[in-house]
């Protein structure tokens, strides 16, 4: 495929935060860079993308919480640095970890709460250890098994607004359905869920979630998970024998020589948590956007779902996680020694970034990387990440994208957008990309 140039044709007005200035572009000959992190790059970071892969695919640059991170771009170097074992996932490889940069990647209020000994903050062997541990909840034999409480799920949200013709899909249903369906297999009890939900909200500043900060609904939340583990352990050593859930698991692999330890247990069950809805949230709402917007490529996927397709289904959450995918840039990287990457030196010590959302619309890779097209076949997408630290929980999230699109398409057939795209906002953040809100209208139902 001959590389083009796309999107990196337009040429923007160059008023950069300043906060977090980018390095100056090597190619004189090249339009000024469109901005990073500010509002219009929130709305639309595809143009800047389209200029980075062209002209500057591997480039350092500072990020908004002020460290510098090399960003990683084109399809290739991402593929190669997501297997490269040269770059850890551990912030104590970081070279600015004593200096400004301590605490300023990874999860906020994660290290206060002792909850850095997780899958995206370690290396082999731990993460080898840690992984398989996990690994049993989401063999394709327990998620399928999960497939009618996501159902259930996925109607009973719906139920909650069908009748009024309008609803704020993220805040209503996007946003939901994951926890609750998270909560359940992590063995969440029910009473206690409400309490997942209010705190989640707080991480990803949903609306109408109480005021207080990521770092106080994550310490919060290792509180509860600490007292839950306790409970449970209680009753394996009462009953001899506990519930079926992710936490009950975990325990009973802790307590047969495995030597997983209070805090990797509450650490495990936050990440899992946290990186199992946030990014089905993303996927839910983005992929609904992307449909309002193409009405053709809808239309084929609403007779789809209707004829009972399942095989076009899957299909379409594919490309719908290459075209606007949940996961903006995947979770920090930090080199162990020197090494070269897309042309460039990178340092030990050396932040990397990879964006994610740029190498799924390289033209090198993909045919018409910026054109939605929910039959395409051939989509090595990366939007779940490469190598060892593939995204765990991506059957069970592709499961609940493609049992929520479903619902909706075939419940509220004539869905369409109640805003103007322009008048949409979206979340800000490093990692993930999402709507902070997706008003829609419907005929109302019974």
């Amino acid at each position: 495929m001959r590389r083009s140039a796309g999107a990196s044709t337009v040429v923007w007005v160059h008023d950069q935060n300043p906060s977090c200035p980018a390095s100056p572009s090597t190619d004189a000959s090249a339009p000024l860079m469109p901005p990073l992190f500010d509002w219009r790059f929130a709305a639309d970071p595809y143009p800047a993308y389209a200029w980075l892969r062209e002209h500057a695919p591997v480039r350092k640059t500072r990020v908004p919480s002020g460290v510098e991170a090399w960003l990683v771009t084109r399809y290739a170097d991402a593929r190669q640095a997501l297997a490269d074992p040269r770059l850890s996932k551990s912030p104590h490889h970081h070279g600015e970890q004593g200096a400004h940069g301590k605490g300023k990647v990874g999860i906020p209020g994660e290290r206060s709460a002792n909850l850095m000994t997780h899958l995206l903050n370690i290396d082999p062997p731990d993460h080898t250890r840690l992984r398989r541990l996990v690994s049993t909840a989401f063999t394709p034999r327990r998620v399928a098994a999960f497939a009618p409480r996501v159902r259930e799920l996925a109607d009973t949200l719906i139920d909650g607004f069908a009748g009024r013709g309008e609803a704020d899909l993220i805040h209503e249903y996007a946003f939901p359905l994951p926890i609750y369906a998270i909560c359940d297999m992590l063995g969440v009890p029910r009473q206690d869920q409400e309490d997942f939900r209010s705190w989640a909200g707080m991480m990803i500043h949903q609306p109408g979630s109480p005021r207080g900060g990521v770092g106080r609904a994550v310490k919060r939340m290792r509180g509860y998970l600490a007292e839950l583990i306790h409970r449970k352990r209680a009753e394996l050593d009462r009953r001899g024998e506990g519930a079926d859930d992710l936490i009950s698991g975990l325990i009973r692999a802790s307590d047969h020589g495995e030597h997983l330890t209070e805090n990797e247990a509450a650490a495990m069950a936050f990440i899992l948590l946290f990186a199992g809805f946030e990014t089905t949230v993303n996927l839910i709402g983005n992929g609904t956007y992307a449909l309002l917007r193409h009405p053709g490529q809808r239309a084929v996927l609403q007779r789809a779902v209707a004829d009972g397709d399942t095989g076009l289904l899957a299909t379409a959450v594919e490309e719908l996680l290459r075209y606007d995918g949940p996961v903006e840039l995947a979770t920090w990287r930090f080199a162990t020694r020197e090494l070269t990457l897309g042309g460039q030196r990178v340092r030990e010590g050396d932040p990397v970034l990879i964006v994610l959302a740029a190498a799924d619309r390289d033209p090198d890779k993909f045919d018409a990387p910026d054109t939605l097209d929910l039959t395409r076949s051939d989509n090595q997408h990366l939007g779940y990440g490469h190598g060892i630290h593939y995204c765990l929980g991506a059957p069970l999230a592709r499961l609940e994208g493609r049992t929520a699109l479903a619902a909706l398409l075939h419940r509220l057939p004539d869905l369409r957008l109640a805003a103007q795209p322009e008048e949409l906002r979206w979340r800000g953040g490093l990692i993930m990309r999402g709507l902070r809100t997706l008003p829609v209208e419907f005929t109302a139902r019974g």
